[in-house]
């Protein structure tokens, strides 16, 4: 008996599978393909309902940080422009951060839940998610701010 190929063994044979991936266009829009199915798209501008933007720019391990938790926390926030108006990155002073507490912003709050540690996280946050009673002289009470955010330790678990 004589074996013939039909139109769907054609289509997947090694010849064309070689052919698509020796096109460097092709290769290169396969993998970004691949790589938005399996959500491992890293530095995606992520929004939330409240208007926060933010990207996970290193992933952590361990458990996710939870509303009620003290952690420990390396930050620096800047103007859109660069200007950093504060930071503790690269000390060996963490702050300590009771997450929605009233201790920091509502932005830094919420983007630290579900954090875990060793993540880091930039947000871009509004002026209504950054307002604060008392200001430091060096902040504007309408500037959209920076602030990235790297989750150093979690210091204990709520009942």
């Amino acid at each position: 008996m004589k074996s013939t190929k039909t139109g769907v063994n054609m289509l997947f044979s090694t010849t064309r599978y070689t052919f698509l991936c020796n096109k460097p266009l092709t290769a290169f829009l396969l993998m970004c393909l691949v790589l938005w199915l399996a959500g491992c798209w890293r530095g995606r501008m992520m929004s939330t309902p409240s208007g926060l933007q933010y990207k996970r720019i290193m992933k952590g391990t361990g458990v996710k940080a939870k509303t009620g938790q003290e952690i420990l926390l390396f930050e620096t926030t800047r103007y859109r422009n660069g200007t950093i108006l504060y930071s503790n990155e690269g000390t060996t002073t963490p702050v300590k951060v009771l997450i929605g507490g009233n201790q920091a912003t509502l932005a830094v709050d919420e983007a630290l839940v579900g954090m875990k540690v060793g993540e880091v996280k930039e947000i871009i946050a509004p002026p209504y998610l950054v307002k604060r009673k008392d200001y430091p002289p060096n902040v504007h009470p309408d500037s959209t701010l920076v602030i990235k955010l790297i989750l150093h330790k979690i210091l204990w678990q709520p009942l």
